[in-house]
């Protein structure tokens, strides 16, 4: 599927339950369930269409939509294309601050220097304060503005309000990232790792990260693929975004029979880009250093076609979910990959970089 300059206007969901998703080509009204695929992703076999949201250290969930328009239909007025009224710019509070997150990079160089990592991503979450219109914000709307203001090309977002009775979710994603394709009988992967304003700022600490993390992503597709079928398709790839640079490499292989997702994300989950090497050990020292759970950031986000045999989920970076606590909280996270080259200071930097244009777009003039 193309990448789309917006999103295009979806029903309501009015004449059925509430709730709505929309990516790339396809969108989709009236959701219908939800199952939690660690206990029973063979649900999933069954047929229909699944919008995905994973959280990076909780439940990959998948909500069953029954009205799906595959068409690229130009965006429309009417419900859902208001104005999306964010927080202050001045209201976003960070989960560590400078400080803290530059010691946390220092702990994680010991922890390299020790041999027990080779890489960690750091990240932190950005909040801000942001009651609800009628209960629950415009995800559209946000939705909206990101795509003129940041295309993706894995764009998307999902809400499925309280009122759906079904497990409630808001999220609006810009990633640039594919955690996972399905199509085909294959499976592909294409991580990021290396971030610039531009082509010279990539530096060989980035294209070392880089082959690193691809070399993870090609052992963990080896777990679900037929033997001697996986291999890199392109290293260090050069690939332009609203004001970034990133390095990308491709990974694909042929799955062992119909997709078993419980398997696959068993082999996969949580991203090895957002995580870090060897995955177990990296998991323990984010668990040490992040205050706050990610939430659905550096989780997925996507869609699976069952009836086709198709997927496509994205990691959920350049993320915002909203969480009805505290009167309504809007969050954004952000993080960078520590190795034993990283400088804290730039670290930090690059952290504030990948948030900026971003969180600037969701926030709304004083």
């Amino acid at each position: 599927m193309n990448p789309v300059a917006e999103p295009a206007e979806a029903s309501t969901g009015r004449s059925g339950p509430p709730g709505r998703a929309w990516f790339a080509g396809v969108r989709a009204s009236r959701p219908v369930e939800c199952v939690d695929l660690a206990q029973d992703a063979a649900r999933l076999a069954s047929g229909g269409f699944w919008v995905v949201v994973g959280e990076f250290d909780g439940p990959v969930r998948a909500w069953r939509f029954t009205r799906v328009d595959r068409s690229d239909a130009p965006s429309g007025s009417g419900p859902g294309s208001a104005a999306w009224l964010g927080p202050s710019p001045s209201a976003w509070v960070s989960s560590l601050s400078q400080a803290a997150y530059c010691r946390g990079v220092g702990v994680i160089r010991e922890r390299i220097r020790a041999g027990d990592v080779y890489q960690v991503n750091l990240c932190r979450v950005l909040a801000a304060p942001l009651a609800g219109t009628d209960g629950e914000p415009d995800a559209w709307a946000l939705g909206r503005r990101l795509a003129r203001g940041n295309p993706a090309p894995y764009a998307g977002g999902i809400h499925v309000p309280v009122a759906a009775g079904l497990p409630p979710v808001w999220v609006v994603s810009a990633s640039p990232e594919l955690f996972l394709r399905v199509a085909d009988g294959r499976i592909s992967s294409g991580p990021i790792k290396g971030t610039a304003t531009a082509p010279d700022g990539l530096s060989e600490k980035d294209v070392a990260e880089n082959i690193m993390i691809t070399d993870m992503v090609r052992n963990d597709l080896q777990r679900v693929c037929e033997p001697g079928t996986v291999e890199v398709t392109s290293l260090l790839e050069l690939q332009p975004h609203p004001g970034l640079v990133h390095l990308v490499s491709t990974v694909t292989g042929t799955l062992r029979g119909a997709v078993d997702w419980a398997a696959v994300l068993a082999a996969t989950y949580p991203p090895a880009s957002v995580s870090g090497a060897p995955k177990h050990t990296a998991l323990q020292v984010i668990a040490e250093l992040e205050p706050v759970p990610r939430g659905p950031y550096c989780g997925v986000v996507g869609w699976v076609d069952a009836d086709a045999g198709r997927a496509e989920l994205a990691v959920g970076i350049r993320t915002f979910w909203w969480t009805p606590d505290r009167g309504g909280v809007l969050r954004f996270g952000t993080g960078a990959g520590i190795t034993w080259g990283s400088m804290a200071e730039q670290e930090w930097v690059e952290t504030e970089l990948k948030a900026d244009r971003l969180v600037g777009l969701a926030s709304s003039p004083v």
